[in-house]
């Protein structure tokens, strides 16, 4: 019989990054919007109602709130690349998959790059 899994997701959770092409674009922080799904295996976590038995949201939440500082990137593809390793590294989930949103295009509502990963 297979184990369920589940899906934790943050969703859009704003954060200000080093982020562009050009010296320009990066030498200010930039908005971003990051959506993270992690599928676990999160079945002994419901019936023990304990958080070490899941993964703690508001911990990967701080840590992309802060993975920014003392960083810059050219690329939002890189940049979801890098936080994509950190999550499977340091969280542990079966499979991450992180959306970056950045408001670079007037014309446009954003531009966005999505990237999955298995463990």
């Amino acid at each position: 019989m297979n184990q369920p899994t589940y899906k934790i997701i943050i969703s859009d959770l704003e954060v200000g990054y080093h982020i562009g092409v050009t010296d320009a674009e990066r030498a200010q922080r930039q908005r971003l919007l990051i959506t993270v799904e992690m599928t676990h295996d999160l079945k002994p976590a419901a019936p023990r109602d304990n958080l070490a038995a899941t993964i703690d949201y508001a911990a990967v939440s701080g840590r992309l709130l802060h993975f920014g500082e003392q960083r810059q990137w050219h690329l939002i593809e890189t940049l979801a690349s890098d936080l994509a390793e950190m999550i499977l590294k340091d969280f542990a989930p079966l499979q991450v998959s992180i959306e970056v949103k950045k408001f670079s295009i007037p014309q446009a509502r954003h531009v966005a790059v999505t990237l999955t990963r298995h463990r």
